[in-house]
C-alpha cells in the first residue's frame, strides 16, 4: 500500500501516545467508554492478546477470555476515543504471533506462560 505524506501527516495527528507497550500474548485490561441511552460508562475487559494489528491510526489489538465458559474476543481500535486506558496485567511469553490456537484450548492448556515464571 503507497501512502502519501500528507495521509501520514493526517493520520498522525490522531495517534495516541499514552498507551503502554504491550505484545502478544499479554494479559490487558482495557477501560473501554460505553454509551448505553443518555448515560455513559466504563467498561472492563481483561483477557489475553491474541493479535495485533499495526497500521498507523488503523491500528487494533484482538484481546480474549473466557467469560461463564464462553470465549469471548473484542477487537479494539488502538487509537480510539474510545479507550480511557490500557493496563498491563501480565506479561506472557509466546513465541508466536498470532494466538489463535488458543480458541481450541480450553482450562488449564489455554494458558499462556507468565515471564516472571521463566
Amino acid at each position: 500500500m503507497i501512502t502519501s505524506p500528507k495521509l501520514n501527516e493526517l493520520e498522525s495527528s490522531f495517534l495516541r501516545t499514552d498507551l503502554p507497550d504491550f505484545r502478544v500474548g499479554d494479559t490487558v485490561r482495557v477501560h473501554y467508554r460505553i454509551v448505553e441511552g443518555d448515560k455513559e460508562r466504563t467498561q472492563v475487559f481483561q483477557g489475553v492478546v491474541l493479535k495485533r494489528h499495526r497500521a498507523g491510526a488503523r491500528s487494533t489489538f484482538t484481546v480474549r477470555k473466557i467469560s461463564f465458559n464462553v470465549g469471548v474476543e473484542r477487537i479494539f481500535l488502538s487509537h480510539s476515543p474510545r479507550i480511557e486506558k490500557v493496563e498491563i496485567v501480565s506479561k506472557g511469553v509466546v513465541r508466536r504471533a498470532r494466538l489463535f490456537y488458543l480458541r481450541d484450548l480450553a482450562g488449564k492448556a489455554a494458558r499462556v506462560r507468565d515471564q516472571k515464571d521463566v
